[in-house]
């Protein structure tokens, strides 16, 4: 018997300075705290049953980044699987907001590894807004595609 696939929905928030800027934010805990590539993501989570992945995706912005998701009208960027086999669907919502006013939600993590211990950590310690080659960089490897997909839907 095989373990249903991991899914989890996101928002990929942007907004245009003098150039496409995206928001990202760096995964908190020990394990990332001097990461950098690799260390970004989008804010996403698994949905609760039953539960519709945008709306998935509007509660796990709001819980992660401490403030409702801009109210525009949502871009689908489809879906990538990621290196461990995760399922992320995104959708792309223009706004703006204070980066450095984020106030994420706590989780609750072994650390270190096996040890039996446990840390209360934010889910993301901080966010940023990145032109998208800088994103591409950043971001976890598979979700650099909602970057191309959010380029190529605003040409």
């Amino acid at each position: 018997m095989t373990a249903a696939t991991r899914t989890s929905a996101g928002l990929l928030v942007f907004r245009r300075t003098a150039g496409l800027e995206v928001l990202l934010g760096h995964m908190g805990g020990p394990f990332w705290a001097r990461k950098d590539a690799g260390a970004w993501t989008i804010p996403k989570g698994e949905p609760s049953p039953g539960e519709d992945p945008y709306a998935t995706a509007l509660r796990e912005f709001a819980e992660e980044i401490g403030m409702p998701a801009p109210s525009s009208d949502p871009i689908p960027l489809g879906a990538v699987r990621q290196s461990g086999g995760k399922v992320v669907t995104a959708w792309a919502l223009e706004g703006d907001l204070d980066a450095s006013a984020i106030a994420s939600n706590l989780v609750e993590i072994a650390w270190p590894p096996r040890s039996g211990r446990t840390l209360l950590v934010p889910e993301l310690d901080r966010a940023g807004w990145f032109a998208p080659d800088e994103a591409r960089r950043l971001v976890v490897t598979a979700q650099a595609a909602f970057v191309d997909r959010l380029e190529e839907a605003l040409a």
